[in-house]
């Protein structure tokens, strides 16, 4: 890479600011995958359970999630008061919502019917059996839906640079209006690497959580 293309000496001198924005970055985005998770989880189990419910809920959460993230920022200003970092997590939270619910119910309707019966037949009520057998095996599709949401709102964060938030946007936004290669290649870069980064530790973590999938494909 040419110097007219990076300069290595612009980012050496800019390594504190850098820190800074990638943390302001994975802090947005913990907290809106966190609340969503905490939103969508009961939800995706309510309409497991309920299933007339799961139309509307999806339709809503749909709506939401086919909504261009800066109108949604915008529209969100006048209701917030402000363009603030309420306004960014509102957004950001509003398309984590159809990923993780879909998610939460395709891994427990996935569960095969003989497990549930096998449950049955062991005495578990329905609520022993959705917590203590087909959670565990709805863990995967569930992971899966957090990855997909983790991975969209990384990049998402991005945008609320826009809106005057924190972020590795910043440097995108910046660069593109100072025509600066450097900050855009910094922005976007490390945005994708966050990406990847989170992507690889969730699967991680869904391994960890069904040790069993290791052991049967150990076996296998």
């Amino acid at each position: 890479m040419t110097s007219e293309l990076f300069r290595w000496d612009w980012f050496f001198d800019h390594l504190d600011e850098i820190w800074v924005l990638t943390v302001e970055h994975l802090r947005l985005t913990a907290i809106a995958v966190v609340i969503g998770f905490l939103v969508s989880f009961p939800l995706g189990v309510l309409a497991y359970r309920h299933n007339r419910i799961y139309g509307p809920i999806t339709a809503v959460t749909g709506i939401l999630y086919t909504i261009p993230s800066l109108a949604l920022f915008m529209i969100l200003g006048p209701l917030t008061g402000t363009l603030s970092t309420t306004t960014a997590e509102i957004g950001l939270v509003s398309y984590t919502l159809l990923i993780i619910i879909r998610n939460t119910v395709a891994g427990f309707r996935g569960v095969p019917d003989d497990v549930k019966e096998a449950a049955r037949g062991m005495g578990y009520t329905s609520r022993q059996s959705l917590w203590k057998v087909e959670l565990p095996l709805a863990i995967p599709a569930i992971v899966a839906g957090v990855r997909i949401a983790t991975v969209t709102t990384i990049g998402l964060v991005t945008v609320t640079a826009y809106i005057g938030q924190g972020g590795l946007g910043i440097y995108i936004l910046e660069g593109l209006q100072r025509f600066f290669n450097t900050q855009i290649f910094i922005g976007a870069g490390l945005s994708m690497l966050l990406a990847i980064i989170a992507e690889r530790a969730l699967v991680l973590a869904e391994r960890w959580l069904t040790p069993w999938s290791r052991a049967r494909v150990g076996a296998s």
